[in-house]
């Protein structure tokens, strides 16, 4: 067995070193500058033991790291070697794998080239600016750059922060402001209360590199549309809090002799700490949901902070003039915190129109009503895409940008649905109600929607990302011939030799018995799932008791329901009805089998005689067609999760059951303003197709 054993164990050294060799053949391909120096940086690692012991104790040291002491002593070839070592073996985790991570993504956007260039020249121009700095300051006597001015330090950091300061400028807002905030957060809160050699070489380096962005970058640069808006505001004003908040712990975890003196002992109290980030969490959520209370707040502590180091820096002046004795403890860093709380200040009065969101109770009044009149009114005017019918159902709310446009939403954990194509006006509709939302303090996103619209948000600087397929059935030349008919010619011979009748009737106005057999053939298909009956674009029984729904009925000759469809008039302006869209579809189970395809193809023929133009056997959530695979990341992970409903649902089935009457697709779109929304609208998603369901069976439904 042990024989056995070391035989086969030489036999895996060259597989893994083939694994080895292919990534590293795939990453040079496409990112070859961020391979060579990472590279370089692991053999030079190997090659003198730095891997395993730290640089920092080696007796040449001194001959390969960069800064002030190098500089004047000749030594500039370390500005050149410096950035391929790091001062511990623990380090090189952060400074290799931190540069493969964050050059090169930028790498693949900006070009090897422009990447090299930029990290190359910026690395060189903030450890020569870094001991050019000290150089100075050392003079002055001030005892942090005097202890600077005496050290050395290595890695490839400067330049690698420089290059994503200049990537940046390649993404879309507001991506764009987040990542220059979270920039600006860690180089200023390093220096001012860390304050090592590093941390001002990454402040020379983003400081150069950020106001040069979109020149540096190329090509690839996004066009920035000026003013922030409301939600950029809100972000900036979060970002203010959040310094607060980092600064409390920075000066906890990392003490040390920073430009304003030590911070060894300036933090609070781990209560006192808890505290305070517990009030700013509080601060932060309100700012970012737009809350005009937490903005009242912010304001105000902001305000007691200025003035606390207005006062401390008066007294001080007024002391240093006449030469008075005094003593104020830890006055510079009070004074630090003056500054940075100012800049939250101004920040929170130049948006203070960002933060307009009421209390709950009167959010709910301020973004649109259930309005189910005029909604049906202006339907019946512009007319609809195939799921308008929808909304005017009295779950929905209606907001109403003007007198001729709406749209349809559900609410649900902080997000506005809106269901389906704008009515009327679509891009006025879009805006107002994006705008009406950030008023409100929700998240808003367009579901199922087609073409149109995304054309729309695609303009507004919006994605989109594909959730179902809508499935289009053409009237005009309908003839049930051929192969591929076979199946529904099929039900409906075998519908005439049983004595199957069909009748397209207004439930409504049927007697109770039949409306009875109905509700007792849906309550038998939902008790089947063990799920709860979804709605949102799903509806039941009370829907199709609505009088402009049409219901069609298949009955064997006792009089006996087999199968019920529900179709929604479909409004192309004008009050005519240019088609109809397929809802509730339901058959008994022991009954007639072939009854849906015999309902649907009975109520084709029904609404070509009536002049109808097409039928939609309506878009099955979380469904495609068999030849559109799934190409981005989200519409996997959509893929998976309507796996995971299938087992009760039956929705890719019965998207593949449509197949039988040869639709055309149109693809429907969920429509969302940026990827941070997701998780969120996820949830709403859930809550508006599944509102009663319970954890147990969302647990169950995921574990299937």
């Amino acid at each position: 067995m042990a024989q056995h054993a070391a035989a086969v164990e030489p036999a895996r050294h060259p597989e893994f070193l083939d694994r080895l060799r292919s990534i590293v053949l795939l990453l040079w391909r496409r990112a070859p500058f961020t391979t060579a120096v990472v590279l370089v940086m692991v053999v030079a690692g190997l090659a003198t033991g730095s891997l395993w012991s730290a640089v920092a104790s080696r007796e040449w040291f001194p001959l390969v790291s960069y800064g002030l002491p190098s500089l004047e002593n000749g030594r500039w070839w370390t500005f050149l070697t410096g950035p391929f070592f790091a001062l511990t073996p623990i380090f090189y985790l952060p400074v290799a794998g931190g540069f493969a991570l964050l050059v090169g993504p930028a790498e693949a956007r900006l070009g090897t080239r422009r990447t090299a260039a930029i990290a190359v020249g910026a690395q060189l121009a903030a450890t020569l600016g870094a001991a050019l700095v000290l150089l100075g300051l050392r003079t002055t006597g001030w005892d942090w750059a005097v202890a600077l001015a005496a050290r050395t330090d290595v890695g490839f950091s400067a330049g690698a922060l420089a290059v994503v300061a200049v990537v940046s400028a390649t993404i879309k807002s507001p991506w764009r402001l987040r990542l220059r905030a979270l920039l600006c957060v860690y180089v200023g809160v390093s220096i001012l209360y860390v304050g090592t050699l590093a941390d001002l070489e990454h402040l020379l380096a983003v400081g150069a590199t950020l106001p040069l962005a979109r020149r540096l970058a190329g090509p690839r640069r996004v066009r920035s549309l000026g003013r922030p808006s409301r939600r950029e505001w809100r972000l900036l004003a979060v970002t203010g809090l959040v310094v607060a908040g980092a600064v409390q712990v920075v000066v906890r975890i990392a003490p040390g002799p920073s430009p304003l003196g030590s911070t060894a002992g300036q933090a609070d109290s781990i209560p006192e700490l808890a505290i305070v980030l517990i009030v700013i969490a509080l601060m932060i959520n309100g700012l970012r949901r737009g809350k005009r209370a937490a903005w009242r707040w912010a304001v105000g502590l902001a305000s007691l902070i200025v003035l606390l180091g207005v006062v401390i820096a008066v007294l001080v002046v007024i002391a240093e003039i006449f030469g008075l004795a005094y003593t104020i403890e830890n006055a510079p860093f009070l004074v630090a915190d003056a500054v940075l709380w100012g800049a939250e200040l101004t920040v929170l009065v130049a948006a203070r129109s960002a933060f307009r969101v009421p209390s709950r109770r009167k959010r709910r009044r301020a973004l649109g009503t259930r309005d189910v009149d005029t909604a049906t009114e202006l339907l019946q005017r512009h007319g609809g895409g195939t799921l308008s019918w929808m909304t005017t159902w009295p779950e929905n709310y209606h907001f109403f940008p003007d007198d001729e446009s709406y749209l349809a939403y559900h609410r649900h954990a902080g997000v506005a649905i809106a269901l389906g194509d704008p009515i009327g006006a679509v891009p006025g509709a879009i805006t107002a109600f994006s705008e009406a939302c950030d008023s409100a303090g929700l998240i808003p996103c367009l579901f199922s929607v087609t073409d149109e619209t995304i054309a729309v948000t695609d303009g507004l600087g919006w994605s989109r990302v594909q959730v179902a397929e809508d499935t289009i059935v053409d009237l005009e030349n309908l003839e049930f011939r051929g192969k591929a008919w076979q199946n529904v010619r099929s039900a409906l011979n075998r519908a005439k030799k049983e004595n199957v009748a069909f009748r397209l009737v207004t439930l409504a106005d049927e007697p109770w018995s039949l409306v009875a057999q109905v509700r007792a053939i849906s309550e038998e298909w939902v008790g089947d799932k063990g799920m709860p009956e979804m709605g949102f674009t799903l509806g039941g029984v009370d829907e199709a008791l609505d009088p402009r729904t049409r219901v069609g009925l298949a009955l064997d000759p006792e009089g006996v329901v087999q199968g019920v469809t529900s179709w929604l008039p479909v409004y192309c302006g004008d009050g005519r009805i240019g088609g109809w869209t397929l809802d509730v579809m339901r058959r008994r189970g022991n009954g007639f089998r072939p009854v849906v395809e015999f309902l649907i193809a009975s109520s084709c023929q029904e609404f070509r005689a009536e002049g109808a133009r097409f039928v939609s056997l309506s878009g099955a959530p979380l469904a495609r067609a068999p030849d559109a695979p799934p190409a981005a990341p989200l519409e996997r992970l959509l893929d998976s999760f309507g796996g995971a409903m299938e087992p009760y649902y039956g929705f890719r089935s019965l998207h593949t059951f449509k197949m039988k009457f040869n639709p055309r697709y149109v693809p429907m779109y969920l429509a969302y303003r940026e990827e941070a929304d997701l998780p969120r609208i996820g949830v709403a998603l859930t809550r508006a197709y599944l509102p009663d369901a319970s954890l147990g069976s969302l647990v169950r439904m995921g574990k299937s």
